[in-house]
């Protein structure tokens, strides 16, 4: 069958479906190093991993929005009311307190890291027709990822998505562990016995789709399940989230795209334009970040002057405002993604 890349073998491979997989084979083989690098160099890894790779991915969106010209005129309501209603829903969240406004946060961000996968997923799909192997397919990513949730829901684990008890409200939940983990395997064994019989008796084997699913099922179980360390969670899951979107934009929004569509961000698909790219997006993350921590946290970086938390009800809901826009937009912007090449 025709592989369905979304740009290249070498291309997708790297930069899409083996993140999970070499982040994963890294932190098996330098476990001691990263113990180490989590209690000395906290710095680093916050700067590389959550400045340089979470948060960059959030700007990498402008170039499928707001750097397009003509996309805003085109869609004026989506692109300024987003983020004005961003602003209004995270202020009225943060009148519930800081906990609530955190937590509401979190499940949005879980709904949006889910939904990228099961995006990724459709994509390597696209030739295929909507039948069962579909649905199993759906199921499997929706395993892959559902449960490793559930699962730290009910189990005390040493990190959080953003703050100390985010998910404490569900903790009163009934023990349903057992359950989900017994579905989890069920729907993992079909899911294998799916593929065998597909490459046995069909002839079929969707390379990109089955290693999209399998390191879905990686980065979420090992990371959250297996593995019960801060460092590690946030090294796969935001390796496998961050740098796969980063090349789904450039690729699709820049590289795919002919000049007189790309217009002045034309200039963005030459060699240097690709350093260009990743430097502006790099750029406004770490502006984003310093705000935080120099208002906000106080964690990495600071200034000789403090905020007062009576103003935190408006400053936070502000600061947040990127991030929840791009949430929201995501599942505006990807939903007719076209043809890919």
């Amino acid at each position: 069958m025709k592989q369905p890349w979304i740009h290249s073998a070498k291309t997708d491979g790297w930069f899409i479906l083996l993140p999970p997989f070499w982040v994963l084979l890294i932190i098996f083989l330098f476990q001691k190093q990263i113990q180490e690098l989590e209690s000395e160099y906290s710095f680093y890894t916050w700067l590389f991993l959550i400045v340089f790779v979470d948060v960059a991915h959030v700007y990498s969106t402008l170039f499928k929005t707001y750097f397009v010209k003509g996309e805003v005129q085109r869609r004026r309501i989506l692109y300024w009311g987003i983020p004005v209603l961003s602003w209004i829903l995270a202020l009225s969240l943060y009148q519930f307190g800081s906990l609530v406004f955190w937590s509401v946060l979190a499940l949005i961000a879980v709904y949006h890291f889910i939904r990228q996968q099961y995006g990724f997923m459709r994509i390597y799909a696209r030739f295929e027709p909507n039948n069962w192997s579909k649905r199993i397919d759906e199921l499997a990513i929706y395993s892959a990822t559902i449960f490793p949730m559930l699962y730290w829901f009910k189990t005390p684990r040493a990190f959080t998505w953003f703050v100390e008890n985010e998910f404490m409200w569900l903790k009163k939940l009934p023990d349903y562990t057992y359950f989900i983990t017994v579905l989890y395997c069920i729907v993992l064994m079909v899911w294998i016995i799916k593929i065998i019989l597909e490459v046995f008796k069909m002839k079929q084997f969707n390379i990109p789709k089955i290693a999209l699913i399998m390191g879905t099922y990686v980065s979420w179980y090992f990371g959250i399940v297996y593995f019960n360390n801060d460092l590690v969670f946030t090294f796969l899951n935001v390796v496998s989230h961050g740098i796969p979107y980063i090349a789904l934009i450039y690729i699709r929004e820049i590289n795919q795209k002919e000049n007189h569509q790309l217009q002045i961000l034309s200039f963005f698909k030459s060699t240097f334009g690709i350093f260009l790219f990743i430097g502006v997006i790099l750029a406004f993350a770490f502006f984003e970040e310093f705000l935080w921590e120099v208002l906000v946290w106080r964690e990495h970086l600071s200034l000789n002057f403090t905020v007062s938390k009576n103003w935190f009800q408006f400053l936070i809901p502000l600061l947040i405002v990127p991030q929840l826009t791009h949430y929201l937009l995501d599942g505006f912007i990807w939903r007719k993604p076209g043809k890919v090449k």
